[in-house]
């Protein structure tokens, strides 16, 4: 009767305990354009289910020097900023940084900041915009709570955008 009482007990506390999160990492390439006035682009990088409802922004990628020119600029990321980014008070810790030169960028989210996203599936969102140039959003479906990975390419202002979930 005791091994059957500490086998209950613990396989109640292993559906009690909180499920070992995943690392999310998402690598954006911004490809080098030969334009007459290059300026880099503003880019959001934001988690949404599959019916396009924003569940979280993973980074904003804009020019933090100058806050308040760079803030103004974030609204030619028009579906980020429709889809909640005009709501997120920036900079934002862990999420704000700077606009990167053409290349390729990882961001790799711990799963502990992850810890309250359900299992399921959900498509992460890359949006870009330059000053003088155009804007492209790149979407890439993927699967939480399993280690998978997928990958998309946009046509212009994006390269390759990749998805990885490692447990």
């Amino acid at each position: 009767m005791r091994k059957l009482t500490l086998a209950l007990t613990a396989a109640a506390s292993a559906v009690a305990a909180p499920a070992v999160a995943a690392d999310l990492t998402v690598s954006v390439e911004i490809p080098r354009l030969t334009v007459a006035a290059y300026h880099r682009p503003y880019v959001a990088i934001w988690i949404e289910r599959p019916d396009q409802t924003a569940v979280r922004t993973v980074a904003v990628w804009y020019e933090v020097s100058n806050v308040a020119e760079g803030k103004d600029w974030l609204k030619d990321m028009r579906t980020w900023w429709r889809r909640g980014g005009r709501a997120l008070a920036l900079p934002a810790d862990g999420i704000s940084s700077a606009t990167k030169a053409p290349g390729r960028h990882a961001v790799t989210v711990p799963g502990a900041r992850l810890r309250d996203l359900p299992a399921g599936d959900y498509v992460m969102v890359v949006e870009a915009a330059r000053e003088l140039g155009g804007r492209e959003a790149v979407r890439v479906p993927f699967r939480w709570g399993a280690a998978n990975t997928a990958r998309a390419s946009g046509a212009t202002e994006l390269g390759a955008v990749g998805v990885a979930v490692t447990r």
